[in-house]
């Protein structure tokens, strides 16, 4: 199921929050195109459709028509100027979503090559929690965990101990 050695604490950390509080009988709208996570929420028996590309600043048509009963978000928050807009669009009642953490010691992730893939924000947890229940959401649970690397170095040091991505529960 984890192939590939980066993502895979990411993933692990992702879905044992998600089963601990979405039944697989809750149907799930995951914002952002098809993606590796959403196969493997696909393979623990979620049913779970994706959002088509589409940008999600300002079109919310997917989330409209959706009768999910869950939205995930998977690091994608990030990527957007304003996701206070969705968030607020979201029909459903539960709500589990991630983030990569600002770090103190990093500036903000850039792609040079793809226009998508860049974070617009990269928000601390204080942060996060305060644009969910601006946009009327609740938050039941968290949790936090490291990404560290296998580099030598000042930085590969303090990702060692420096929580790197933020999930939350969240209900309406």
């Amino acid at each position: 199921m984890y192939e590939n050695n980066f993502p895979n604490k990411r993933y692990k950390h992702t879905l044992n929050f998600l089963q601990k509080h979405i039944p697989i009988s809750e149907p799930i709208l995951d914002l952002g195109v098809d993606n590796p996570f959403s196969i493997i929420m696909r393979e623990s028996g979620y049913s779970v459709e994706n959002t088509k590309g589409e940008d999600l600043d300002l079109d919310f048509s997917s989330v409209l028509k959706s009768n999910a009963e869950v939205v995930t978000a998977f690091e994608i928050f990030e990527h957007m100027v304003a996701p206070f807009n969705i968030l607020r669009e979201i029909k459903a009642k539960k709500l589990v979503a991630s983030i990569p953490m600002r770090l103190w010691f990093s500036s903000a992730y850039r792609s040079k090559t793809d226009l998508w893939d860049r974070h617009y924000h990269e928000f601390e947890d204080w942060q996060f929690d305060w644009l969910l229940e601006k946009a009327g959401w609740t938050i039941k649970n968290r949790a936090k965990w490291t990404n560290p690397t296998n580099k030598v170095g000042i930085r590969p040091l303090l990702r060692l101990f420096t929580p790197r991505y933020y999930i939350v529960y969240a209900e309406r």
